[in-house]
């Protein structure tokens, strides 16, 4: 692999001959591969005893493992029902460190694709709220298209800048989570393009952007709540030094120790100003163990720090007739009640978390559990729907085995011929876990699988 000469002679000053020749060794090497189970739909023990693939865990997750690269786990049908989600091992660490709990308000501030926002969700497991933030109008759709294959409920995704979403949230949030914008040098191994493109995005070109995002995140945290901070580069001065520089400027923080495992290193004081709280922080050296590199700390502010605490809840009434009309859908069709606070956005019905402040003046790519929308006064569910539910919550169910024909005809949108009691809409599911919905109308089941996710071959 060539990597950018400027990078090489940086790195042998920072590590010294030895380590950066066993360093240098490391991108010779092959990369791992990794998925963490999405416990929102099946836990580790089921997913264990039904998965097909052959899997290690990975020490600094509990529910993550690698797996082999021949096993293409992104063309089995688990993986359309939202049973894992495939993610870099190393990049599992910082939603870990995170250690989202039920009931918390986390801000995902940088999300896109969604990995650590619906690794949050999971240990949220629908209580409390997500909201999973990115700047890019383009990433942002694979944002909500990960947070609904996961079936995620109490997300709200926005496309916003961090200033914009201080001025409307203030000291909300019990956590933020920030996986900043980086010079990437921890994914060269894996993205040799981003190697190549080294020169464009050097750390002089991030810090400023890294400052900015974190000066806007201390407005975003209540006081006694913690800031993660994880980057996927080598730089000091996107990694240690910018914790050091942000706890100069703001004192009512403290570095708090992380959990290491696996041959996760300690921050390098050396590299910043000699503080040794550093050493709290974490490196993730690609030669020291299996994944790729990244950087991560957290930060507690104080109880007593002096923010604005203060944000509006704002509910909008939906129309009777309306909720009318998606209660009858719902006593036909399932078998539990959807609570929360129900919202009309156009002809959308959404289920938003009660914790949800206004989003008014916020631009909203997702403003909860999308349910369906009204045509012509007929409420039509949506994916979203089936995907977030279990088969047991649904009347009428077709259970497709994952090594049929069927799962993968399903899959591809293809119509379905079944001998079946059913009638009307029915949720397919795959080994028990709900996979999409279909229409059984004279022998024959319409398949509803959205065309946008459907596979090619």
């Amino acid at each position: 692999m060539k990597l950018p000469i400027e990078f090489l002679n940086k790195m042998n000053r920072l590590l010294g001959d030895k380590e950066y020749g066993e360093f240098i060794d490391s991108f010779n090497k092959p990369r791992f591969y990794g998925l963490r189970v999405n416990t929102l739909k099946i836990n580790l023990d089921d997913f264990q005893r039904i998965t097909p693939f052959k899997l290690r865990p990975i020490p600094w997750v509990k529910d993550g493992f690698y797996f082999s690269e021949k096993d293409f786990p992104g063309r089995h049908p688990y993986y359309h029902a939202g049973l894992y989600y495939i993610q870099e091992p190393s990049a599992m660490y910082p939603g870990s460190v995170a250690d989202a709990r039920p009931g918390e308000r986390i801000l995902d501030l940088c999300a896109a694709p969604g990995g650590k926002s619906v690794q949050l969700a999971a240990g949220l497991n629908g209580k409390g709220l997500l909201v999973a933030n990115d700047i890019s109008s383009d990433r942002v759709k694979a944002l909500v298209k990960n947070i609904e294959l996961c079936g995620v409920k109490n997300a709200v995704v926005t496309n916003e800048t961090p200033d914009n979403l201080a001025r409307r949230f203030g000291a909300f949030f019990d956590k933020v989570i920030v996986d900043a914008p980086c010079s990437g040098e921890g994914m060269f191994r894996k993205d040799e393009a981003a190697a190549r493109s080294w020169n464009n995005f050097k750390s002089d070109k991030c810090t400023a952007m890294q400052r900015d995002i974190l000066d806007n995140v201390d407005k975003l945290l209540r006081p006694g709540g913690s800031l993660i901070y994880s980057t996927c580069t080598f730089a000091p001065e996107e990694d240690e030094m910018m914790i050091s520089e942000f706890l100069d400027k703001h004192n009512d923080y403290e570095i708090c120790p992380i959990p290491k495992s696996g041959g996760i290193a300690d921050g390098r004081p050396d590299f910043a100003d000699g503080n040794q709280g550093l050493r709290n922080t974490s490196r993730l050296w690609p030669h020291l163990l299996e994944g790729e590199g990244h950087f991560t700390a957290m930060l507690k502010k104080t109880e007593n720090a002096d923010n604005d605490k203060s944000y509006s809840l704002k509910f909008n009434q939906i129309k009777n007739d309306a909720l009318d009309e998606f209660h009858r859908f719902a006593s036909a069709n399932l078998n539990c009640d959807i609570e929360g606070r129900f919202e009309l956005k156009g002809n959308n019905l959404y289920c938003i978390p009660y914790e949800t402040p206004s989003l008014d003046g916020l631009r909203v790519a997702k403003f909860g559990w999308y349910l369906g929308e009204f045509n012509r006064g007929k409420f039509e569910p949506s994916h979203s729907m089936v995907i977030s539910l279990k088969k047991e919550d649904i009347k009428n169910v077709v259970n497709l085995s994952s090594d049929s024909k069927e799962v993968l005809s399903y899959l591809k949108g293809e119509t379905l011929m079944q001998d079946c009691d059913t009638t009307g809409l029915t949720c397919i599911s795959v080994d028990g876990y709900t996979l999409g919905w279909a229409k059984f109308t004279g022998g024959v089941f319409k398949n509803l699988y959205p065309k946008g996710w459907r596979r090619m071959s």
